[in-house]
C-alpha cells in the first residue's frame, strides 16, 4: 500500500481512501491495490481537508470516502470533504458499512458520484471507478433524445400504476405494453404517454425497451424540490418518438433514496405533462407506497394462481386496510390465467377470489417464449408478437381506458 501522505518521486497519485483508519477497511485495501497498484494513497478525514489545498491533489481523480456506523456522528465533516473533492473537479466513490438510510442519502444528495456497500461485492469497487472515470470521458447524455416539456401545463393525466405482488408475475410486462399500446391507441392524435420505473433497484423497464440507464436519472431523483420542466424532461429518454421513460437508476440504490414527496413531486410533473403516465412499482412496499396509491386513478395489482401470491395478495389488502387507504382504487389482474376450456383451472380461480375478498378483474393468458423473447430483445409485443394473446388483451385494455378517459372529458 501506498505512504499515508503522497511522495512526489513516487508514481503519480490518482486516487486516495479517505477513512478514520483504512486498517478497518481491509477488502478496500486490496481492491484498490488491485485496480491501481501503486496509484493510490490514503489519508484521514483531518488530512485530506488539508491536502485539497496542496499541488498534488490536482491529478487525483476520485478518492474512495469510507464510513462506518461509527463515523455518522461526524457527517458534517463528512460533508465538507465531498464538498471540497467536488469543487476542485474530484470524483466521489463512498464506501458504507452499517450506515443508516438517512445518512446515505444525506452524503449521496451533497454529491457523491457512486455508492458501494461494505464488505465489498466482488469486482464492485472497480465497476465503480470505470463508471467515474466514464464521467469524465463521455459527453453529457442528458441531452440525447430529450423530449421540450411545455413550463407550466396542465394535462392532469391519468395515473396508472402497475405493482406485483410476488416476483415474476409480468408486472413490468404489463407496464411497459399497456404504456405502448395507450400511446399508439389511435393513428390521429395519440395521446402523450410516459413511463415512470420506480423500482430503483431491480426496475426492467430499461432492459424491456433496450433503453440506457443515465447517470441524469439519478441525479434528478436526489434533487426532485430543485426540480423544473427541463430537468424532468431531460432525465427521460424517447422511444420510437412516441413514448416518453424514466428508466430506473444506472447503479441499485436504497428505495428509500426518495420519500413521499419527492415521489409527489415526480407524479404531479409526469400528470402535468402527459395524457397517461404508467408507473412500475416495486414488489416492496415502501414508505412512498401510499403516495403513489393515494394520487393513483387504478392500481393494477399483479398475481398468479398459486399460493405464494394468494398469501401475498391477503397480505397486501390487510396492509392497505389498517392505514385506511383507498382500496377502491386497486384491481387485481391475474397473469398466466387458464384457458377458457381449463374448467378445473376455472374453478380453482373462482376460488381463490373468494376466500381473498377481492374481485379479480383482468386475466391476462399466458403468452409463452415470444413474451421473454420480446422483453430480452428490448421491443414492445406489438413490435414483435403482434398476434400473441397476451398482447391483444392489452390493447383491449389501453382501448377501454381511453374510451373511458375520453367519455369522462366529455361529461365533465
Amino acid at each position: 500500500m501506498s505512504s499515508s501522505m503522497p511522495q512526489p518521486e513516487a508514481a503519480p497519485i490518482v486516487a486516495c481512501t479517505v477513512s478514520r483508519d483504512v486498517q478497518n477497511f481491509d477488502l478496500l485495501i486490496e481492491d484498490m491495490e488491485d485496480a491501481l497498484g501503486e496509484s493510490w494513497g490514503d489519508l484521514g478525514f483531518a488530512e485530506a481537508l488539508a491536502f485539497f489545498g496542496q499541488p498534488e491533489a490536482e491529478a487525483m481523480e476520485f478518492i474512495a470516502l469510507a464510513m462506518d456506523e461509527t463515523d455518522e456522528d461526524n457527517l458534517v465533516l463528512m460533508t465538507e470533504i465531498i464538498g471540497q473533492a467536488k469543487s476542485r473537479d474530484i470524483k466521489v466513490i463512498l464506501i458504507a458499512e452499517d450506515v443508516t438510510p438517512a445518512a446515505l442519502h444525506s452524503l449521496l444528495r451533497k454529491g457523491a458520484d457512486e455508492f458501494v456497500p461494505y464488505p465489498l461485492p466482488e469486482g464492485e469497487l472497480a465497476q465503480a471507478i470505470e463508471r467515474v472515470r466514464k464521467k469524465d470521458e463521455a459527453p453529457a447524455p442528458e441531452a440525447v433524445n430529450a423530449p421540450q416539456l411545455k413550463a407550466g401545463a396542465q394535462k392532469d393525466g391519468a395515473l396508472i400504476v402497475v405493482h406485483g405482488l410476488a416476483g415474476g408475475t409480468g408486472s413490468t410486462t404489463m407496464a411497459v405494453n399497456l404504456a405502448w399500446e395507450l400511446a399508439n391507441v389511435t393513428k390521429d392524435n395519440p395521446p402523450s404517454v410516459c413511463l415512470l420505473d420506480l423500482d430503483l433497484q431491480f426496475g426492467s423497464v430499461a432492459t424491456f425497451l433496450d433503453l440506457p440507464r443515465r447517470e441524469v436519472v439519478y441525479e434528478m431523483l436526489s434533487e426532485t424540490e430543485n426540480m423544473d420542466e427541463e430537468i424532468f424532461g431531460q432525465a427521460l429518454l424517447t422511444y420510437e418518438e412516441r413514448l416518453q421513460v424514466l428508466t430506473a437508476p444506472a447503479d441499485m440504490l436504497p428505495l428509500d433514496l426518495i420519500n413521499s414527496e419527492d415521489v409527489n413531486r415526480i407524479l404531479d410533473m409526469a400528470c402535468n405533462q402527459f395524457d397517461y403516465v404508467i408507473v412500475d412499482m416495486p414488489s416492496t412496499l415502501v414508505q412512498w407506497s401510499e403516495a403513489v396509491l393515494n394520487k393513483a386513478h387504478v392500481y393494477f395489482a399483479m398475481l398468479e394462481l398459486d399460493m405464494r401470491c394468494a398469501q401475498n395478495a391477503l397480505r397486501f389488502k390487510r396492509a392497505l386496510q389498517a392505514e385506511d387507504l383507498p382500496v377502491e382504487k386497486m384491481r387485481y389482474v391475474l397473469n398466466r390465467a387458464p384457458k377458457f376450456t381449463d374448467l378445473s383451472a376455472k374453478s380453482r380461480v373462482k376460488r381463490m377470489a373468494e376466500s381473498l375478498g377481492i374481485s379479480i378483474d383482468l386475466q391476462l393468458p399466458d403468452g409463452g417464449k415470444p413474451i421473454t423473447q420480446a422483453n430480452d430483445h428490448g421491443m414492445p409485443l406489438a413490435n414483435s408478437a403482434a398476434k400473441s394473446p397476451l398482447r391483444k388483451e392489452l390493447m383491449k385494455l389501453a382501448a377501454s381506458i381511453h374510451d373511458l378517459k375520453g367519455d369522462q372529458a366529455e361529461a365533465a
